[in-house]
């Protein structure tokens, strides 16, 4: 067993995680830091505090054997062996480093609707304002609303928000997947360039927020987003496209490089 009950919640003894890693490296955005190390955030509109309280053990706070069985053991991927993909990702040596730098990243299984919305956002957008349009639509709404209440709304009705152009794709997307117009259910199985085309029928979805949405929300670990770091990497590294050692899991691997070129540019120039 990975897990026991405390007084304070359950405490978890998990390999191959970092909270901030994971919590705070842009694939999701209803968390935030205590300052403390730990932090406090939503799944849904479930809340949880998670703090490390020793090398490998985490503490789930005030949450019941069931909750963490039910809700946050998926959230956080657990029953995935993060340690056999940096393994076999390591076969190469640019993702070997970024392995051994980011080896706490797990990728969140986060909810379909809430990623597409959340990532349209994201959009030419900077994470404290992605931040705060999100929590000012969970004020709203009591919690992140359904794309069957936001299809109730405008552009115009949006305004609250100061989401900008945005508000318009918002308004699109709720329409689509409120009538089923679009179907994340679809997405979620179909081939990945088939899903990718499904995804960008709703307005303002382009390649790399279809990409999030797949990763992020489906969990479809062999979608990559590509923005500037990864173009980057791309070129620099990959010209061929990523290597064979990846294949079906890009998107983890695509994690581990952006977080360490992100935070190591210099590794990007030419030597």
């Amino acid at each position: 067993m990975d897990y026991c009950k405390t007084n304070d919640g359950i405490l978890v003894s998990q390999n191959d995680f970092d909270i901030a890693q994971t919590l705070d490296c842009g694939q999701a955005f209803r968390w935030s830091s205590c300052g403390d190390g730990s932090f406090e955030g939503y799944f849904l509109n479930n809340r949880l505090k998670i703090s490390e309280t020793g090398k490998g053990t985490f503490l789930f706070h005030n949450v019941s054997e069931d909750e963490y069985l039910g809700i946050w053991k998926n959230y956080f991927d657990f029953d995935t062996d993060y340690g056999e993909l940096k393994k076999r990702f390591s076969e190469d040596e640019t993702l070997a480093k970024a392995c051994e730098f980011a080896s706490g990243i797990r990728i969140l299984r986060q909810d379909p609707w809430e990623t597409l919305c959340s990532f349209i956002i994201s959009q030419n957008n900077n994470i404290p304002r992605i931040k705060g349009i999100i929590g000012r639509l969970c004020e709203r709404y009591g919690g992140f609303p359904s794309a069957l209440r936001l299809s109730e709304e405008t552009a115009d009705s949006l305004a609250y928000l100061r989401s900008g152009f945005r508000a318009k794709y918002i308004e699109d997307a709720a329409k689509k997947i409120a009538s089923g117009e679009i179907s994340t259910g679809a997405a979620a199985v179909l081939p990945l360039e088939d899903a990718k085309k499904e995804l960008m029928k709703i307005k303002g979805v382009g390649p790399k927020v279809a990409d999030c949405v797949l990763l992020f929300g489906m969990h479809r670990m062999d979608a990559y987003p590509v923005d500037v770091w990864i173009k980057r990497v791309l070129a620099r590294f990959y010209p061929d496209g990523m290597p064979q050692c990846t294949k079906g899991f890009e998107g983890a691997a695509q994690q581990y490089l952006f977080h360490y070129v992100r935070c190591n540019p210099g590794e990007l120039d030419d030597n």
